[in-house]
This record gives structure tokens, sequence and C-alpha cells, in this order.
């Protein structure tokens, strides 16, 4: 059963209804449309025993999803580990942060993978045959990879210098990569343009309100994971926009349909200061943000004119959050910090988010004695370039037990 109603514009002034159709502009104020749900429904069907009863997956919060029937791909995504990081608490000097890790997202280590099961899943559902994108990786990455798996034609946009590691890791599977002079807004530009002429699902565009739904399931799955509820604080990365903003919705449902406490969670969003379009307009106090060239090394995150940038500014203010940005250096080293101390090596963008909640604390906007999340939405085997040049120098010697006494006097290490 589906609980969907249709499509809703988001602009608060319009609020015009369509049907559930691949679209995503309102006709009448060109305001970006979203998946409306029946709540009543769903609150009276819905309990937290009947979700823990299925699998692990995203989809274990399916009545809260935009399909009609049940996922025909990606089936398996989701339920990545949410990580109380008590060796990063301690570096940070915090009281309780936790990690939600989707550097180990299933099938292509990133969090796009959630948005893409829904893409597809609905791309199948309206009965389309070819699959399309624009990217800066980690979404090219996993349309590519389902689209394999669903039997689905796919073509995949991205800037044409992009990182190596992404274009083979979109390449890999076969389809059909396409890159583009120029940046990721111009990709973008292109293909609407490519999706009015040949008719394709593109899932960022064409499909976009469907495909952003899934990144609830990130919010949805942390909640759960806390205990049924919700964080003081939550940490993300910010590209188009679209993730702090259905992190926040996905609490706000559970919350609405009875599945948690109503218990506001201010919503923070992190971005790299060479472009950094969203934090520079909340920082300013503006409403509306001004367009960028971009200029940094967190490629993934290195979106000029956010296509939710306005709606991620409202979600901040709205929430109590903030917004800030950090170096590449600092980036850098915040991808270094979580390594070190967690365990866990994630891309620029998880070094972006992490530098980012460093700097909040240390401004006082997240206080010692409130719990936060840090986002982490895609794994360092994606941007290893980014940290080549900064990694302990490795030790060469001989297989000789002597050398290896010496190494240890340079290295310090006392044995017992």
């Amino acid at each position: 059963m589906s609980y969907v109603t249709g499509l809703k514009c988001r602009e608060t002034d319009c609020g015009r209804e369509y049907p559930n159709q691949p679209i995503h502009i309102c006709d009448y104020c060109f305001g970006k449309l979203e998946v409306a749900y029946d709540y009543e429904a769903i609150r009276a069907d819905l309990s937290r025993e009947k979700i823990a009863a299925r699998a692990p997956s995203m989809w274990r919060y399916r009545e809260l999803l935009p399909l009609d029937h049940e996922p025909t791909v990606g089936r398996e995504v989701g339920f990545t580990p949410l990580l109380r990081a008590r060796n990063l608490e301690r570096a940070l000097g915090h009281g309780e942060v936790y990690v939600k890790n989707d550097a180990v997202s299933y099938p292509t280590l990133s969090f796009k993978d959630r948005v893409v099961s829904v893409a597809l899943s609905k791309a199948r559902e309206f009965g389309f045959d070819t699959v399309a994108c624009a990217t800066t990786g980690n979404l090219g990455n996993s349309v590519a990879a389902q689209a394999v798996q669903a039997g689905l034609r796919c073509f995949i946009f991205m800037p044409a210098d992009l990182e190596a590691g992404k274009i083979v890791g979109t390449s890999i599977y076969g389809v059909n990569v396409v890159g583009i002079s120029g940046n990721y807004d111009a990709v973008n530009r292109f293909c609407t343009e490519v999706a009015d002429r040949y008719g394709w699902a593109f899932v960022n565009i064409n499909l976009r309100p469907y495909y952003a739904e899934g990144s609830k399931a990130f919010g949805f799955e942390i909640a759960e994971q806390l205990g049924w509820r919700a964080p003081q604080h939550v940490v993300a990365p910010m590209a188009g926009g679209s993730l702090i903003t259905k992190i926040d919705k996905a609490l706000r449902e559970l919350a609405h349909v009875g599945l948690i406490d109503e218990a506001p969670t201010q919503v923070h969003g992190a971005q790299a200061t060479g472009c950094s379009p969203i934090t520079t307009a909340v920082k300013a106090g503006e409403e509306l943000f001004t367009p960028q060239r971009p200029d940094t090394i967190a490629r993934s995150i290195a979106i000029g004119n956010p296509a939710d940038g306005f709606y991620a500014i409202e979600v901040i203010r709205r929430s109590g959050g903030w917004a800030e940005d950090v170096t590449d250096e600092e980036l850098v080293e915040g991808i270094s910090l979580l390594a070190e101390t967690e365990g866990i090596s994630t891309e620029t963008a998880g070094g972006v988010t992490v530098a980012v909640t460093k700097k909040l604390i240390e401004q006082g906007r997240i206080p010692a004695d409130e719990s936060v999340v840090i986002s982490i939405t895609g794994n360092g085997l994606k941007t290893q370039e980014a940290v080549v040049d900064r990694l302990r120098e490795r030790s060469i010697i001989e297989a000789d037990a002597d050398q290896f006494d010496r190494l240890l006097n340079q290295l310090h290490v006392i044995v017992a």
C-alpha cells in the first residue's frame, strides 16, 4: 500500500498539488516539488515493532518513502552503522559524539546509494528504460552500479576533469560515461536540456522529488539507532543542499507519526570555503545565496549554484542551527582526525563535516554536554589524492632484526 498522495510545491505561498508524475517544477510559480504523504494513515499503520521486525535496510521505513509498490532496485541499501565516537570525543573535548557512517554503504560506499535506489525503483514504476544523471562523482558511481543491477540503459554526465578514482568508479560498470568541459553547474544545465530532448529518467532532474526522499532514511536510521530519539545536533555536508533538508524532514516526520518524541534537532550545514554559497549566505544573514565558482579539492560537494540552497538556509535557521565552512587544509586535517581516532576513512566531504563540527564546538554553537551526530557520506578510497602528501612516511628496511631495532630507537618505541 502506498501512502503517497502526490506532489506538492515547496513554496509556502503556493502549495499547489500535482499527481504522481516524473516532474519536478511547479507550473505556476516555478518552485520545486516534493512528495506529499497521508501522515494520519501512516501513524495508524506504522509502529516501532513493525519496523524492528523488518530486514536491516532503508526499506524498513517504506511507508515514509515514495514508492507505490515494493522496491525493485537497491533492496539491500541502507542501515549503515551509527557509532559512538569516544576517541573523537576526547580529541574534540566533547561529551557525546556519534558518527553516521555511510562510507560503508552498499553498493558504492556513499549515501547516494539511498537516493538512487529510490529513484531507479520509481523510474521502473513510471516505465522508463533509460536512466541518467549529472554528477560530481558519488551519484554517478551509484546510478551506474544500480542501473546495471536493474537492467536499465544508463548515461552518466560528469565534469571532464573529475578525480580519476571517481571516473574509474563509474566507468567500471560498463555504462555510457560522458565528460563535459566545465564544472558541475555547467554539466547540470546541459543535462536539463538532454532530459527535455530525450525524455529519459534523470534521477536528479525530472525524478528529483522522489530521488531526494531517499535521503530521509539517513535521518530515520539515526533516530532508531539512538533508541528512537532525535539527536540534539546533526552536522551534514552541503552540495546541492538536499541532504540537510531531508534529515530535518525525516526527524519531523517521525515525530509527526508518533515514532519519536517531539525534540527539535539543530541542523548544521558544512561546506568548503572554496565553494560555500550556502554558508556564506547564512553567516551574512541573507535569505538567498549568491552562486559561486567552485575552487576546492572537495569536488563531491563543489556545487556553486545549489538546487536546494534556499531550502537549506531555511532549515538551518528554523532549526536553530548554523552553517560553517573550512579551508582545504582544514578539511584534510578533518579526514586525518577521523581516521586516526575512529579508524574511519572518509572522502573530502567527510573531512569538511568533521572539521566544521570541530569549529562549531570551538565556537560554542554545539555545547559540550549536548549530543551531536556527524554525517559521513562517502569513503576515503574515492579521494585518496587529497591526503597522499600528508601521510606519515613509511619506513623501509631490510629483513634484518638489527635494522628493526635501530628503527624502533628512531621512532622512540620502548619494547618491554
